[in-house]
Formats: structure tokens, sequence, C-alpha cells
């Protein structure tokens, strides 16, 4: 089997045009699976991955579905993407429906999922939006979405751009941040924010929302940024939300 050889920026190829219109070719699904309560999951993406012949997606992330799961599930890690989606986009070729599922919904941070995907496949990928863990962040933080400024840390390459646009908006517009774990977590976060020069804010670190063992810790930039050099690194899960309110 040979790899599929990604593009250098996957998020970009993905975002690179609009999806097509409608085609005689059946599509490839991405689906948002939510935040992973799957009472979060939607009818539309469960249909989706009940009817694909094969679905494709993170292990983590194919388990939380896996009830739905009526044909062959195909998992990957980060080392074994290529092999795993040459195999996806084989079955698709030979005319299996496939579907690829993705954490949450694919429009935040899920791009370069997506982009992988859509270039392993000679199909169209039509995107079923899910519901974002930064959505129920939103919500229990009481942050409105149009008044809040998002940044995804979660992903490969550079993310300087992104501190900077955290940087400009802090004080002015409420702050929704998915950290990276482990390098950029909430703890190093603050601390660039008030190096900065952002004032010192009211700030929540969500945890694994909608799960049994959701936490939500309520606390500030400053508190947050003493513990930037704890021996433990982080006091915080790989799924966190950063809020940070204006």
């Amino acid at each position: 089997m040979t790899p599929i050889d990604f593009p250098d920026d996957p998020g970009a190829f993905a975002a690179r045009r609009p999806e097509p219109g409608p085609t005689d070719d059946p599509p490839v699904h991405a689906v948002g699976i939510g935040p992973g309560n799957v009472e979060y999951l939607t009818r539309r993406g469960a249909r989706a991955i009940r009817e694909a012949d094969v679905v494709v997606g993170f292990e983590t992330v194919v388990d939380f579905v896996r009830d739905e799961v009526t044909g062959e599930a195909l998992t990957c890690g980060y080392r074994d993407e290529p092999e795993v989606l040459a195999v996806f986009a084989d079955r698709v070729a030979e005319g299996a429906r496939g579907t690829a599922v993705l954490m949450g919904d694919p429009n935040h941070s899920g791009y370069q999922f997506v982009g992988k995907v859509e270039s392993a496949v000679d199909a169209p990928v039509r995107v079923i939006p899910g519901i974002s863990s930064l959505q129920i962040a939103a919500s229990r933080a009481r942050t409105p979405m149009e008044e809040t400024t998002f940044v995804t840390l979660h992903k490969s390459g550079p993310i300087e751009a992104d501190l900077e646009r955290l940087e400009r908006d802090a004080g002015d517009r409420h702050l929704l941040v998915l950290p990276r774990p482990f390098d950029w977590m909430p703890e190093r976060i603050a601390h660039r924010l008030l190096e900065s020069g952002t004032p010192d804010r009211e700030a929540l670190v969500c945890e694994r929302l909608t799960h049994d063992d959701e936490a939500i810790t309520r606390t500030s930039l400053s508190e947050l940024a003493a513990d930037v050099d704890a021996e433990d690194e982080t006091a915080f899960s790989d799924l966190s939300v950063l809020v940070v309110r204006r």
C-alpha cells in the first residue's frame, strides 16, 4: 500500500475553494461528531456514519461513535495517517460509500484532516458540521460568539499569527482558545497575554465538556500565568478550552 502524499498545508488545501455543487459522483462525507457525548451528534451526521461502507478517523474519534458504525472502521494515529487514508481511498475508488469522522465541528480546527481526506480520495468531499466544544464553552461562559475572537492553536505548523491576534483583541473582545497539547496550554497562553500588556481578566478553563467528568476552573489570567513554570507543566487535560472574558 502506497501512503498518501499530503499537501504541505492540508488546511489551506481544504479551504482553497468552495465545495462543488451537486454532481453525479457520490460524495465522501466529513462528519463533525461533536464534543464526544453522542447526544451532541447531529441526526444528519449519524446517518452519514450509519450509511457508510467504510468510516475513517482517529481511533479516539471513531471510538466515540463506534455504535453508529455499520460498515468497516479504519482507525489511525498521526504516524499512520498516510497509510490508513490510502486504504480508505482504495475502498472509495472501488465504490464504497466513505465517511471521515472528526472531533467537534470540522470548521473549528478540523480542516487539516479534511484536507488530507480530500487529497486522498478522487471524489467530492462534503462537510457535515457538528457541535464544537467551543460552542459549549461559549454557552458555559456566556460569551456571545459575535463578540468573541476564536483562535485554535491545536494544529501543526506556525501559530505566531494566531497568538498575535489574541494579543490584539484581548480586553476588547472575549477570547475562545483551543490550546495545543502540551506546549501551548492555558498557563503559557495566559503568560504570553500578560507579557504583551493584556490587563488581567477573568478566565475559565473548560475541560471535557459534555462528558460525565466535565470540569470548569474559574480563575484569572494572572492565576494561570503563575503556574507557567510548574513542574507538571500543566494542570489541564488535552480536551480543554480557554475562555478569557473581556
